[in-house]
Protein backbone atom coordinates (compact mmCIF):
# COMPACT_ATOMS: atom_id res chain seq x y z
CA UNK A 1 0.00 0.00 0.00
CA UNK A 2 1.41 3.27 -0.95
CA UNK A 3 0.23 6.49 0.71
CA UNK A 4 -0.13 9.43 -1.73
CA UNK A 5 -1.22 13.03 -1.61
CA UNK A 6 -2.13 13.72 -4.86
CA UNK A 7 -5.64 13.26 -5.65
CA UNK A 8 -5.38 11.11 -8.90
CA UNK A 9 -3.66 8.18 -6.89
CA UNK A 10 -6.70 8.14 -4.40
CA UNK A 11 -9.04 5.07 -4.20
CA UNK A 12 -6.84 3.15 -6.62
CA UNK A 13 -6.21 -0.44 -6.92
CA UNK A 14 -3.42 -1.21 -9.38
CA UNK A 15 -3.07 -5.28 -10.42
CA UNK A 16 0.65 -6.55 -11.69
CA UNK A 17 0.49 -9.09 -13.90
CA UNK A 18 3.99 -11.62 -14.68
CA UNK A 19 4.89 -10.71 -11.04
CA UNK A 20 8.89 -11.65 -10.93
CA UNK A 21 12.05 -10.67 -9.05
CA UNK A 22 12.58 -7.88 -11.59
CA UNK A 23 9.04 -5.94 -10.24
CA UNK A 24 9.44 -6.98 -6.79
CA UNK A 25 12.66 -5.28 -6.45
CA UNK A 26 10.36 -2.12 -7.78
CA UNK A 27 7.50 -3.09 -5.34
CA UNK A 28 9.85 -3.14 -2.08
CA UNK A 29 11.92 -0.14 -3.05
CA UNK A 30 8.86 2.24 -3.74
CA UNK A 31 6.20 0.71 -0.82
CA UNK A 32 5.56 2.41 2.65
CA UNK A 33 3.33 -0.79 3.74
CA UNK A 34 3.76 -4.00 2.71
CA UNK A 35 0.23 -5.65 3.41
CA UNK A 36 0.25 -9.87 3.49
CA UNK A 37 -3.13 -11.03 3.90
CA UNK A 38 -3.34 -15.30 4.04
CA UNK A 39 -5.02 -17.47 5.69
CA UNK A 40 -3.45 -18.34 8.72
CA UNK A 41 -1.19 -21.36 8.61
CA UNK A 42 -1.41 -21.28 5.23
CA UNK A 43 1.75 -19.00 4.53
CA UNK A 44 4.66 -20.95 3.58
CA UNK A 45 7.30 -18.33 4.36
CA UNK A 46 6.99 -14.74 3.81
CA UNK A 47 10.29 -13.78 2.32
CA UNK A 48 8.84 -10.93 0.28
CA UNK A 49 7.79 -9.21 3.72
CA UNK A 50 11.63 -9.70 4.86
CA UNK A 51 12.96 -7.94 1.87
CA UNK A 52 10.71 -4.78 2.39
CA UNK A 53 12.45 -3.90 5.79
CA UNK A 54 15.74 -3.34 4.13
CA UNK A 55 13.86 -0.99 1.33
CA UNK A 56 12.62 1.06 4.82
CA UNK A 57 9.02 -0.48 4.32
CA UNK A 58 6.76 -1.63 7.11
CA UNK A 59 4.77 -4.72 7.55
CA UNK A 60 0.88 -5.30 8.01
CA UNK A 61 0.70 -8.69 8.03
CA UNK A 62 -1.60 -11.92 9.20
CA UNK A 63 0.67 -13.37 12.50
CA UNK A 64 1.36 -16.27 10.25
CA UNK A 65 4.94 -17.69 8.46
CA UNK A 66 8.00 -15.04 9.29
CA UNK A 67 5.56 -12.89 10.75
CA UNK A 68 4.55 -14.95 13.47
CA UNK A 69 7.67 -14.94 14.61
CA UNK A 70 9.07 -11.59 13.61
CA UNK A 71 6.18 -9.37 14.91
CA UNK A 72 7.25 -6.64 16.93
CA UNK A 73 4.17 -4.06 17.98
CA UNK A 74 7.30 -1.20 16.92
CA UNK A 75 8.50 -2.72 13.65
CA UNK A 76 5.17 -3.27 11.67
CA UNK A 77 1.71 -4.09 12.63
CA UNK A 78 -0.52 -7.58 13.05
CA UNK A 79 -3.78 -8.68 11.76
CA UNK A 80 -5.33 -9.96 14.40
CA UNK A 81 -4.13 -12.14 17.53
CA UNK A 82 -3.24 -15.52 16.46
CA UNK A 83 -7.43 -16.07 16.71
CA UNK A 84 -8.90 -19.61 15.37
CA UNK A 85 -11.95 -19.64 13.18
CA UNK A 86 -14.07 -22.46 11.54
CA UNK A 87 -16.35 -20.24 10.07
CA UNK A 88 -13.96 -18.87 6.94
CA UNK A 89 -16.31 -16.17 5.59
CA UNK A 90 -16.80 -14.94 9.42
CA UNK A 91 -12.69 -14.93 9.81
CA UNK A 92 -12.79 -13.34 6.42
CA UNK A 93 -15.15 -10.67 7.82
CA UNK A 94 -13.37 -10.01 10.85
CA UNK A 95 -9.64 -9.51 10.11
CA UNK A 96 -10.70 -7.62 6.91
CA UNK A 97 -12.18 -5.56 9.44
CA UNK A 98 -9.03 -5.36 11.83
CA UNK A 99 -6.91 -4.15 8.51
CA UNK A 100 -9.47 -1.41 8.05
CA UNK A 101 -9.24 -0.12 12.13
CA UNK A 102 -5.69 -0.83 11.84
CA UNK A 103 -5.43 1.69 8.83
CA UNK A 104 -7.60 4.14 10.21
CA UNK A 105 -6.74 4.40 13.25
CA UNK A 106 -2.78 3.79 13.39
CA UNK A 107 -1.39 3.38 10.09
CA UNK A 108 -2.66 6.46 7.99
CA UNK A 109 -2.39 8.95 11.30
CA UNK A 110 0.92 8.16 11.40
CA UNK A 111 1.98 7.92 7.91
CA UNK A 112 0.57 11.90 7.85
CA UNK A 113 1.68 12.57 10.94
CA UNK A 114 4.54 15.41 10.08
CA UNK A 115 6.95 18.04 11.72
CA UNK A 116 7.43 21.46 10.87
CA UNK A 117 9.38 20.49 7.72
CA UNK A 118 7.04 18.03 7.04
CA UNK A 119 8.98 14.99 7.76
CA UNK A 120 6.75 11.98 9.61
CA UNK A 121 9.52 11.61 12.06
CA UNK A 122 7.70 8.60 14.12
CA UNK A 123 7.33 6.83 11.13
CA UNK A 124 10.66 7.09 10.30
CA UNK A 125 11.49 5.91 13.71
CA UNK A 126 9.35 2.69 12.89
CA UNK A 127 11.22 1.85 9.81
CA UNK A 128 14.43 2.41 11.87
CA UNK A 129 13.44 -0.28 14.67
CA UNK A 130 12.09 -2.62 11.39
CA UNK A 131 15.85 -2.31 10.08
CA UNK A 132 17.48 -2.77 13.35
CA UNK A 133 15.40 -5.42 14.94
CA UNK A 134 14.49 -7.47 11.97
CA UNK A 135 16.80 -6.93 9.05
CA UNK A 136 19.45 -8.98 10.66
CA UNK A 137 17.73 -11.76 11.97
CA UNK A 138 15.53 -12.20 8.59
CA UNK A 139 17.84 -12.42 5.67
CA UNK A 140 19.39 -14.72 3.42
CA UNK A 141 22.51 -14.94 5.36
CA UNK A 142 21.59 -16.26 8.18
CA UNK A 143 18.98 -18.72 6.22
CA UNK A 144 22.21 -19.96 4.26
CA UNK A 145 24.17 -20.42 7.45
CA UNK A 146 21.32 -22.41 9.30
CA UNK A 147 20.59 -24.61 6.55
CA UNK A 148 24.51 -25.45 6.46
CA UNK A 149 24.90 -25.72 10.14
CA UNK A 150 21.87 -27.46 10.69
CA UNK A 151 21.33 -29.64 7.94
CA UNK A 152 23.87 -29.64 4.80
CA UNK A 153 26.84 -30.90 7.10
CA UNK A 154 25.06 -33.05 9.35
CA UNK A 155 23.52 -34.71 6.45
CA UNK A 156 26.81 -35.05 4.91
CA UNK A 157 28.77 -36.57 7.83
CA UNK A 158 26.14 -38.50 8.03
CA UNK A 159 26.42 -40.17 4.12
CA UNK A 160 29.94 -40.47 5.34
CA UNK A 161 29.09 -42.77 8.32
CA UNK A 162 26.62 -45.30 6.54
CA UNK A 163 28.86 -45.43 3.67
CA UNK A 164 31.70 -46.49 5.74
CA UNK A 165 32.20 -50.17 6.68
CA UNK A 166 30.03 -51.64 3.39
CA UNK A 167 26.71 -49.77 4.95
CA UNK A 168 26.65 -52.08 7.83
CA UNK A 169 25.39 -48.93 10.08
CA UNK A 170 22.75 -49.18 7.61
CA UNK A 171 22.28 -52.53 7.88
CA UNK A 172 21.68 -52.34 11.67
CA UNK A 173 19.46 -49.75 11.88
CA UNK A 174 17.00 -51.62 8.95
CA UNK A 175 17.44 -54.47 10.90
CA UNK A 176 16.17 -52.75 14.47
CA UNK A 177 13.57 -50.82 12.59
CA UNK A 178 12.14 -54.01 11.82
CA UNK A 179 12.04 -55.04 15.18
CA UNK A 180 10.94 -52.23 16.29
CA UNK A 181 7.79 -52.48 14.13
CA UNK A 182 6.94 -55.94 14.79
CA UNK A 183 7.02 -55.73 18.76
CA UNK A 184 5.78 -51.99 19.68
CA UNK A 185 2.29 -52.79 19.34
CA UNK A 186 2.42 -54.45 22.79
CA UNK A 187 4.50 -52.38 25.17
CA UNK A 188 2.64 -49.59 26.95
CA UNK A 189 2.42 -47.05 29.67
CA UNK A 190 0.56 -48.98 32.84
CA UNK A 191 0.61 -46.14 34.97
CA UNK A 192 1.25 -42.55 35.58
CA UNK A 193 1.35 -40.88 39.06
CA UNK A 194 1.95 -37.28 39.79
CA UNK A 195 0.53 -35.57 43.19
CA UNK A 196 -2.13 -32.52 41.72
CA UNK A 197 -4.56 -32.73 43.84
CA UNK A 198 -3.48 -29.26 44.57
CA UNK A 199 -2.34 -26.12 42.84
CA UNK A 200 1.58 -25.74 42.62
CA UNK A 201 3.48 -21.93 43.04
CA UNK A 202 4.95 -20.92 40.05
CA UNK A 203 8.94 -22.18 39.06
CA UNK A 204 7.73 -25.10 41.74
CA UNK A 205 8.52 -28.90 40.42
CA UNK A 206 6.02 -31.68 39.32
CA UNK A 207 7.33 -35.30 39.81
CA UNK A 208 5.93 -37.54 37.32
CA UNK A 209 6.58 -41.21 37.71
CA UNK A 210 5.08 -43.26 34.66
CA UNK A 211 5.31 -47.46 34.89
CA UNK A 212 6.07 -48.69 31.20
CA UNK A 213 5.82 -52.34 30.07
CA UNK A 214 8.17 -52.84 27.56
CA UNK A 215 7.60 -56.52 26.10
CA UNK A 216 10.73 -57.61 24.27
CA UNK A 217 11.99 -53.95 23.84
CA UNK A 218 14.58 -52.56 25.88
CA UNK A 219 14.92 -49.26 27.63
CA UNK A 220 17.73 -48.66 24.97
CA UNK A 221 15.10 -48.69 22.45
CA UNK A 222 12.85 -45.93 23.60
CA UNK A 223 12.88 -42.52 25.21
CA UNK A 224 10.03 -41.95 27.59
CA UNK A 225 8.77 -38.84 27.99
CA UNK A 226 6.91 -35.80 29.07
CA UNK A 227 4.82 -33.95 27.33
CA UNK A 228 3.25 -30.83 28.55
CA UNK A 229 2.35 -27.28 28.30
CA UNK A 230 -0.60 -24.34 28.66
CA UNK A 231 -3.97 -25.56 28.25
CA UNK A 232 -6.22 -24.05 25.71
CA UNK A 233 -10.41 -23.36 26.41
CA UNK A 234 -10.74 -26.65 25.26
CA UNK A 235 -8.11 -28.62 27.17
CA UNK A 236 -6.00 -29.01 24.49
CA UNK A 237 -1.99 -28.21 24.85
CA UNK A 238 -0.53 -25.98 23.40
CA UNK A 239 3.23 -24.41 22.74
CA UNK A 240 4.06 -27.94 24.33
CA UNK A 241 7.34 -28.97 25.66
CA UNK A 242 8.94 -32.71 26.56
CA UNK A 243 11.22 -34.00 28.67
CA UNK A 244 12.94 -37.54 28.70
CA UNK A 245 12.44 -39.14 32.06
CA UNK A 246 14.91 -41.08 33.59
CA UNK A 247 14.86 -44.62 33.97
CA UNK A 248 14.48 -45.26 37.92
CA UNK A 249 14.03 -49.39 38.59
CA UNK A 250 13.00 -52.29 36.58
CA UNK A 251 10.68 -53.97 39.30
CA UNK A 252 8.46 -57.23 38.35
CA UNK A 253 8.98 -57.32 34.50
CA UNK A 254 8.24 -53.42 34.32
CA UNK A 255 9.90 -50.16 34.12
CA UNK A 256 9.83 -47.41 36.24
CA UNK A 257 10.58 -43.54 34.88
CA UNK A 258 11.06 -40.14 36.97
CA UNK A 259 11.12 -36.73 35.13
CA UNK A 260 9.96 -33.43 36.64
CA UNK A 261 8.22 -31.00 34.87
CA UNK A 262 9.04 -27.16 35.86
CA UNK A 263 6.03 -25.08 36.84
CA UNK A 264 6.85 -22.18 34.52
CA UNK A 265 3.37 -20.17 33.76
CA UNK A 266 0.70 -19.66 35.93
CA UNK A 267 -2.87 -21.09 35.09
CA UNK A 268 -4.35 -24.19 33.72
CA UNK A 269 -1.38 -26.43 32.78
CA UNK A 270 -1.83 -30.13 31.40
CA UNK A 271 0.45 -33.00 31.08
CA UNK A 272 0.53 -36.70 29.20
CA UNK A 273 3.24 -39.49 28.82
CA UNK A 274 4.25 -41.03 26.27
CA UNK A 275 6.96 -43.58 24.57
CA UNK A 276 8.54 -43.26 21.00
CA UNK A 277 11.33 -45.06 19.41
CA UNK A 278 14.95 -44.52 20.20
CA UNK A 279 17.98 -45.11 17.76
CA UNK A 280 21.53 -43.06 17.77
CA UNK A 281 21.33 -43.39 14.13
CA UNK A 282 17.89 -42.06 13.38
CA UNK A 283 17.14 -39.23 11.39
CA UNK A 284 15.04 -37.25 13.49
CA UNK A 285 13.39 -38.52 16.75
CA UNK A 286 10.04 -39.12 15.19
CA UNK A 287 11.64 -40.60 12.10
CA UNK A 288 9.55 -43.75 12.13
CA UNK A 289 6.53 -42.11 13.10
CA UNK A 290 5.41 -44.39 15.81
CA UNK A 291 4.21 -42.38 19.14
CA UNK A 292 2.87 -44.66 22.05
CA UNK A 293 0.78 -42.60 24.49
CA UNK A 294 -0.94 -43.04 27.88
Amino acid sequence: IHFCRQERFRQKIVFIEDYDIAVSRRLVQGVDVWLNTPRRLLEASGTSGMKVNFNGGLNLSILDGWWHEAYSHDAGWAIGKEEKYTNQEYQDSIESNAIYDLLEKEIVPLFYERGQDLIPYNWISMIKSAMKKLSPLFNSNRMVCEYTENFYLPAAKRYSKIISNNMQDVKNLAKWKHYIRTNWSEIYVENVEAETSHPLPVMSKLEVRATVDLKKLSPNDVKVQIYYGMLNPEGEIENSNTIDMMLLEQKDGKYIYSGNIICDYSGQNGYSVRIIPFHEDLINPMDMGMVKWV
